[in-house]
């Protein structure tokens, strides 16, 4: 029996075929796709990225980032010494230099391998955004004044 190969587009890539790992389900909306192990399939994407023999694509750039190291624009330019538009760029038209290109390898190669130093670095990174990027939202309660609480960006309050 033939296997059909399923085309996987996550994250606007377009070079990758899932063999099995995946079962296509009916739902009320039409068919649907379950993926076994996502966290793991997208480990072994940003793995097969960063062995490839050619540059990166934005958009593979984008997908290691994002995906495999889970760190924001922001955080990766605080890593590589760049400000974020410059991340931005590279992502949007693909002209990564060289050592862009090298960097987000080793350092996704050493997130992966668990380097305490690089892990620690990157969660640091990333605690510093979510505290520069939270509100602070007040709110008068009837009869008992007014509370205070912090919310990260873009999240909304219960």
């Amino acid at each position: 029996m033939k296997t059909k190969m399923l085309h996987y587009t996550d994250g606007g890539l377009k070079n990758v075929w899932l063999q099995n790992g995946f079962e296509i389900r009916k739902t009320p909306h039409g068919k649907g796709v379950a993926i076994h192990d996502i966290d793991g399939l997208t480990q072994a994407i940003c793995g097969a990225l960063t062995g490839k023999s050619g540059p990166l694509t934005g958009l593979e750039f984008r997908y290691i980032r994002n995906g495999g190291m889970l760190l924001s624009q922001n955080s990766l330019a605080a890593l590589m010494g760049v400000d974020a538009q410059t991340v931005a760029r590279w992502e949007k038209h693909g002209r990564l230099p060289k050592w862009a290109d090298k960097m987000i390898r080793l350092l996704f190669m050493a997130h992966a391998d668990g380097d305490q130093a690089i892990s620690l670095v990157m969660a640091r990174i990333s605690a510093v955004e979510r505290l520069i990027n939270q509100k602070i939202v007040v709110r008068e309660v009837r009869n008992k004044g007014w509370r205070s609480d912090l919310v990260d960006a873009g999240k909304a309050l219960a």
